[in-house]
């Protein structure tokens, strides 16, 4: 238990940035079930639009230093991956991204 002042505020800041951070971390983990429910459907348009969503969301959060920036882009370029990967199997390329 804290006894200085100094040291009761430092806990209530850190629960205020705990509340902030996870509530910007719960946003990315759904914007991502929906956009993997889009590619799952099969939409592509759907699927764009949402990984516009995601990535919006993602840059967001690591500029403001809740997930850092990298984490951000691995992100990012996995679920494009996703969306290339789906267009190049409704064009028929039928590759072995597709299947992946």
């Amino acid at each position: 238990m804290a006894h200085s002042l100094s040291a009761k505020k430092r806990i209530r800041q850190n629960e205020k940035r705990r509340a902030r951070n996870r509530h910007r971390k719960s946003l990315v983990r759904d914007e991502v079930k929906t956009y993997n429910a889009a590619i799952t459907s099969g939409d592509v348009t759907k699927a764009e639009a949402e990984l516009k969503k995601v990535v919006t969301i993602l840059d967001r959060t690591a500029a403001r230093k809740t997930i850092h920036k990298n984490a951000a882009a691995r992100k990012r370029s996995r679920l494009t991956r996703k969306l290339n990967a789906l267009k190049a199997a409704k064009a028929g390329g039928g590759t072995k991204a597709a299947t992946a």
